[in-house]
């Protein structure tokens, strides 16, 4: 029976993490394509800005032709991105990995049909009118939402519908990101600070793997950045170390300031009673005039390289083009940008926005180590601080260090990245502490809504019944002979419900208040139990766990029963009701909180 059971759940998860797959790798490939297109169209036409692409050797880009014509393009952008989220579907607002997270957690999964095609547009118009986001967070909502569209076409129930958002999470962000192993860990890694959802696992793997093979496909099986050859040794892994402290404060930085722009901008709107979706075309104008007024009186590139997702000047920095003062001050200047688009409102992700910061951070430490350690950290190098920073922030406060981990390694082709990666992450994850960009995330498995009743099973499961039930010496007992009169009045002394009922030590049955209460006023004197009682008893044996006497009483719809010696169903050896079973519960939940 296991192994049939084992078929059927390996067909049935195999069979959606295909379906899956197949509409997040599609879907990821018409998000890509509107990305661009809109990228083109307003930052390209609209403002003469051709910002450099990742991915190629040959790094070119032409700056603004008009500022202020961007300043307009962006705000539009935040306009247009606005109207439509909160005229349609406000949980489309903001990065929408979150709003995926609270999905699986407190919503059963269940994602609205409409929302994978307003976040496809909305992010798409953002992000190419030069807000400050990226498109890992629009493609999490989005492949989420394709999952609990599956989910509903099968008709799944909550906890399998549950399951199928996680894995079009991981399916989406491993096609668009070409990283399949990594986005197959994040589904199971991201929906808590602590723990793996590890039921998404196994199809998230196959769902990850259909989505990247079509993306990849369309696009090209070349990783997101081109990475140089860098060769790292022992010596190196303590200066890594000290960039994962760096990174650690960095992404504090970043969550605290994004969270506070959010904050700011919600009491302002709420305060001045002003329409919330203008709040992103807000957000969009000042960050417009903020990245204008740093490009002209510092750096074009420190100004301009905060636009968009910024790819392309992550790769310059791996190519050792871009000097530690400018990487160092472009990561400010991308962690305000970040907070006052996303903060506002705006539809986009926080994953590439933490990856350039993490980058120029982690640049700008390399450098700066190259400078104080010429012979050990050399320039070649530099860049593998730039990946390891991407790993140490963005892998700290995401609270999913393995996938990050790995992704960064998939999206640059660059496997030597693992050990060094791990050892800065570790510290930054450390640092960080409970800050996290996902606010949705909770603790643990026994922290989510979502297996709170599973979480309940299981401690019950573990408890057995001599655990918590009334000892025979400590029960209190009538006999046959009583009359109906003499236990209702023992009911009233008591305030017990029920008892057994006793003769020459063996158990002969047990009585209830109610079937007391059938018996008429009259003849309660004269009345014996052994006339009313019930004889054929339902019982448990001490060696029960929790959950089978509860699945008694429940399935009876009953409140208490007799505990007998397994062999001897006569000999009473305790008794337990409904309350003793929640006080056990009860205490566990305690001991287990206190660990």
């Amino acid at each position: 029976m296991k192994g049939i059971v084992s078929v059927n759940y390996l067909l049935k998860w195999n069979l959606i993490g295909l379906i899956v797959g197949i509409i997040a790798g599609i879907g990821a490939i018409i998000f890509y394509t509107l990305l661009e297109l809109c990228t083109y169209t307003f930052l390209g036409l609209g403002a003469g800005f051709f910002p450099p692409k990742p991915g190629v050797e040959a790094i070119s880009w032409v700056q603004p032709s008009n500022p202020l014509r961007l300043i307009g393009i962006i705000t539009l952008g935040g306009l247009v991105s606005g109207l439509m989220v909160y005229t349609f579907a406000p949980e489309a607002e903001g990065h929408g990995t979150d709003a995926a997270i609270r999905s699986f957690h407190r919503e059963e999964g269940r994602i609205r049909a409409r929302i994978p095609l307003l976040k496809t547009i909305a992010s798409a118009i953002t992000i190419g009118s030069g807000g400050s986001a990226g498109r890992e967070g629009p493609t999490a909502q989005i492949s989420a939402g394709y999952g609990s569209i599956v989910a509903s076409i099968l008709k799944l129930n909550p906890r399998d519908r549950r399951i199928a958002l996680a894995v079009g999470i991981g399916a989406g962000i491993g096609s668009i990101f070409k990283s399949p192993l990594g986005g197959a860990l994040l589904s199971a890694e991201i929906l808590y600070r602590r723990d793996f959802e590890v039921e998404a696992l196994v199809p998230g793997l196959i769902a990850s793997v259909i989505g990247y093979i079509i993306f990849c496909t369309y696009d090209g099986y070349e990783p997101i950045f081109k990475f140089p050859v860098v060769h790292i040794s022992a010596l190196h892994i303590p200066f890594f170390m000290v960039e994962g402290v760096v990174c650690g404060f960095f992404g504090l930085l970043y969550v605290i300031s994004f969270y506070r722009a959010h904050e700011v901008f919600s009491r302002l709107f709420e305060k001045l009673k002003l329409p919330v979706h203008f709040k992103p075309a807000l957000g969009a104008l000042i960050t417009g005039i903020f990245v204008v007024t740093v490009a002209k009186l510092f750096n074009p590139i420190v100004g301009y390289g905060a636009l968009g997702m910024g790819y392309g000047f992550l790769q310059m920095a791996m190519f050792n083009l871009l000097p530690l003062e400018v990487m160092l001050t472009l990561a400010i200047v991308k962690i305000v940008a970040t907070s006052l688009t996303i903060g506002s409102g705006g539809s986009g992700g926080v994953f590439a926005p933490g990856l350039v910061i993490g980058g120029m951070v982690g640049g700008a430490v390399g450098m700066l180590m190259h400078s104080l350690f010429p012979s050990v950290v050399t320039l070649s190098v530099v860049p593998a601080f730039v990946a390891i920073g991407m790993i140490a922030l963005f892998g700290g406060i995401s609270k999913a260090p393995i996938s990050v981990l790995i992704m960064i390694c998939e999206m640059t082709k660059n496997y030597e990245l693992l050990f060094p990666g791990m050892a800065a992450v570790a510290i930054s994850y450390m640092i960080t502490g409970d800050h996290t960009i996902y606010i949705e995330q909770v603790g643990t498995r026994a922290d989510s809504p979502a297996h709170r009743m599973e979480m309940s099973v299981d401690i019950l499961r573990k408890i057995k019944v001599w655990e918590a039930m009334i000892p025979a010496e400590r029960v209190m007992t009538v006999s046959p002979s009583n009359t109906v009169l003499e236990v209702l009045d023992l009911i009233e002394k008591t305030g017990f419900m029920g008892f057994p009922v006793v003769e020459d030590g063996k158990l002969v049955g047990v009585i209830t208040f109610q079937d007391l209460e059938s018996v008429s006023i009259e003849k309660r004197a004269e009345t014996r139990i052994d006339e009313v009682m019930t004889k054929k008893v339902v019982v448990v044996y001490p060696d029960d766990t929790l959950e089978s006497a509860l699945i008694k009483l429940v399935e009876m719809d009953i409140g208490r029963l007799p505990v007998v010696e397994r062999g001897d169903e006569k000999k009473l050896v305790g008794f337990i009701t409904k309350g003793d079973i929640i006080k056990a519960h009860a205490r566990e939940v305690t001991k287990l909180l206190e660990v």
